[in-house]
C-alpha cells in the first residue's frame, strides 16, 4: 500500500489520473482542486461535464475548507454514519467550477478506508471519486470487472486490493441544505 500511495501522490501532483480502491467501489480519481485533471476524468468516463463528480476528504476539518456553510447537523450525520455517506452541500468553495453542480453544490464524503485515508493524508488535498466505468455502464463490483478502456486511460492503477472480492456498494447520498433540511437521494 505504501508504494501505491507514494506513486498516486506523484501522479496527482502532476495533474494525472488514478484508478484506485475506495471505501465503496473502485474509483477514478484526480486532484479535486485541479480543473484540467477533473476534465480528464470526464473524458475517461465519456461523461458530460454538467454531471458533477464527488470529492473524498479524510477529515471534517478538510471538508470545512470546501463548503461555504456547514450546517450543524452535518457533524452529527458524519459522526453517526455506519456506512459510507456522501453529503451534497449547497455551496462549494475552493474547488474548480467544472467539479461543482450548476446550482453551486458539491458532494463530499469523509472516508475512513485505509488506502484513501492514507492517500489523502499524504496528498494533503481532496481527491475526486467517481465509479470506474464508462458513463451509462454498470459500476464494476470488483477490480476484475473494470473495462480495459478505463484501465488503459488512467495514469496509474493501484495494485492494492486488486484481488479483493469483498462485496461493497455505492455510498448513501443525502442532500443537506444550509437550513438543515435533509433530502435522501440514495439509500
Amino acid at each position: 500500500m505504501k508504494e501505491d500511495v507514494k506513486k498516486c501522490c506523484e501522479i496527482l501532483k502532476t495533474g494525472g489520473t488514478i484508478l484506485y480502491p475506495t471505501d465503496t467501489i473502485w474509483g477514478l480519481g484526480c486532484d479535486a482542486t485541479n480543473a484540467e485533471a477533473v476534465n480528464k476524468i470526464f473524458t475517461i468516463k465519456n461523461r458530460a461535464g454538467d454531471i458533477p463528480l464527488l470529492v473524498l476528504v479524510n477529515s471534517v476539518a478538510m471538508l470545512e475548507r470546501y463548503v461555504v456553510d456547514m450546517p450543524q447537523v452535518a457533524y452529527d450525520l458524519i459522526d453517526c454514519a455506519t456506512s459510507p455517506l456522501t453529503i451534497i452541500f449547497d455551496q462549494a468553495r475552493n474547488l474548480p467550477e467544472n467539479l461543482i453542480g450548476k446550482d453551486g453544490s458539491i458532494g463530499i464524503r469523509v472516508t475512513h478506508e485505509a488506502f484513501t485515508d492514507n492517500l489523502i493524508q499524504q496528498f494533503r488535498k481532496p481527491i475526486v471519486s467517481t465509479s470506474a466505468n464508462i458513463h451509462g455502464n454498470p459500476s464494476p463490483e470488483f477490480y476484475k470487472d473494470i473495462d480495459n478502456q478505463i484501465i488503459s486511460s488512467v495514469d496509474y492503477v493501484v495494485n492494492y486490493r486488486q484481488n479483493d472480492m469483498k462485496k461493497s456498494k455505492p455510498s448513501q447520498i443525502i442532500k443537506l441544505g444550509n437550513n438543515g433540511q435533509i433530502t435522501i437521494i440514495r439509500k
